[in-house]
């Protein structure tokens, strides 16, 4: 009968051990990441030790699909900061979960983000909860073709935003704010319909198929390994419930609260690549043979 865990909070520096034993114990985990993973790759997170939002919420799906200006401003903002977006690269945190996996030990790798820096890293069992920010889709022929390719029809459209600098964003836009009312966003190239990035908005649902998937893999799991998110979106928060509810055991790497920090059987507020740093030494090698 799965009952209310007794939640272990460890803040210390050292390799957690207790980390360790919980990922040697559990041959089939569940890994279920978010922004926390991508910090390290210059990819900013969304909410502090709180669980608040640090800026603005991302852009909302109805918006989008309603307003012209919603959709310039938001294009606008997304050809200022694609380009770094576009060439960051895996970090150690990456390199673990792969390492991870590559060791038979991962059911499935769950991600709440929209990087595809896990598949870089060498992940292979990866469902993109969100989707992922590298496709565009049309959403009236449902054409779907690389973020890479519109960038330059971007460009071509607004020659003078190229040169313009501002901080990055987490959703691979940038914090750029001003008139978008002159910028020009291009349609699709098949049937001149309104094209949207291929990831779950703000008040969007996620494909039906896709938590499906996820429910099936989770059934198979003996345990859930969340890295690196708060779970303040119920999109995510709802797969640690099930678990939670199924008895399977939770622990969580975060910096600060959780929405699920009352199912957690174990916690560790540590930055994700410190806490998993033993996946990628000796000790991490030792631990995955138990």
């Amino acid at each position: 009968m799965p009952g209310r865990p007794q939640e272990t909070a460890i803040a210390s520096t050292a390799m957690d051990t207790r980390l360790a034993a919980f990922v040697a114990t559990h041959r089939r985990l569940l890994l279920l990441t978010g922004a926390g993973c991508s910090t390290d790759s210059g990819i900013p997170d969304y909410r502090d030790g709180d669980g608040q939002w640090k800026r603005t919420p991302p852009v909302d799906y109805r918006a989008f699909m309603a307003d012209a200006a919603v959709r310039r401003r938001y294009w606008a903002r997304s050809l200022v900061g694609w380009p770094r977006f576009g060439q960051a690269r895996p970090n150690a945190t990456h390199h673990a979960l792969a390492a991870l996996e590559a060791a038979g030990r991962v059911e499935l790798l769950l991600t709440q983000n929209v990087d595809g820096l896990h598949q870089r890293a060498g992940s292979r069992g990866v469902i993109d909860l969100h989707g992922r920010l590298d496709e565009v889709r049309c959403m009236g022929c449902g054409e779907r073709s690389a973020r890479e390719a519109l960038q330059q029809r971007l460009l071509d459209a607004n020659p003078a935003w190229a040169a313009l600098q501002a901080a990055q964003a987490p959703d691979g836009d940038a914090d750029l704010e001003g008139d978008f009312s002159a910028f020009v966003v291009p349609g699709c190239m098949a049937c001149g319909g309104l094209l949207k990035p291929d990831v779950v908005f703000f008040g969007e649902n996620v494909p039906r198929e896709r938590v499906a998937a996820v429910h099936a893999h989770l059934q198979r799991a003996d345990a859930v390994l969340v890295v690196g998110s708060s779970l303040m979106v119920y999109s995510g928060f709802r797969f640690v419930d099930a678990a939670a509810k199924a008895g399977l055991p939770v622990a969580a790497v975060n910096l600060g609260r959780t929405r699920a920090d009352a199912l957690l059987s174990l916690k560790v507020e540590q930055p994700c690549a410190q806490a998993l740093a033993f996946l990628l030494d000796g000790a991490g090698a030792a631990a995955k043979t138990q």
